[in-house]
C-alpha cells in the first residue's frame, strides 16, 4: 500500500486560496491568523508548551489554544501584553486608514 503524499501547510494554503469562498473567508480573518502564528512561533522558540505558557501568564491552557487557533474572541490588550511579556515581545496595535 502506498502512503498518501504529504503536503506542507504552505502548499495546502496556496491550494486552498484558489477557492474564492475560502480566500474571502481567510482574508476576513487574516489578522487573527497572523496573531495566532506569531504567538505559536514565539512560544515554540521559548520551548514552552501551551500549558507552561498558560501557567506563566496566569490563564488556562484552553485559552492559549483558542488564541493559537485564531478563534479567540474579545482579546484584551492587557492579555496580549501578558503573553508578550512572558515571550519577550510586545503587541503592536495601530489603526490604518481604509482605502476607498
Amino acid at each position: 500500500m502506498n502512503k498518501p503524499k504529504m503536503i506542507s501547510s504552505k502548499d495546502l494554503l496556496a491550494l486552498q486560496m484558489k477557492d474564492k469562498r475560502f480566500k474571502k473567508t481567510y482574508d476576513e480573518y487574516e489578522d487573527e491568523f497572523t496573531l495566532a502564528t506569531e504567538v505559536i512561533k514565539l512560544r515554540l522558540a521559548s520551548n514552552l508548551t501551551q500549558s507552561q505558557l498558560a501557567k506563566l501568564v496566569g490563564t488556562s491552557q484552553p485559552a492559549i489554544a483558542r488564541l493559537e487557533s485564531g478563534a479567540y474572541k474579545n482579546l484584551s490588550l492587557s492579555f496580549l501584553k501578558k503573553i508578550g511579556k512572558v515571550l519577550g515581545a510586545y503587541p503592536e496595535i495601530h489603526f490604518q486608514k481604509i482605502a476607498v
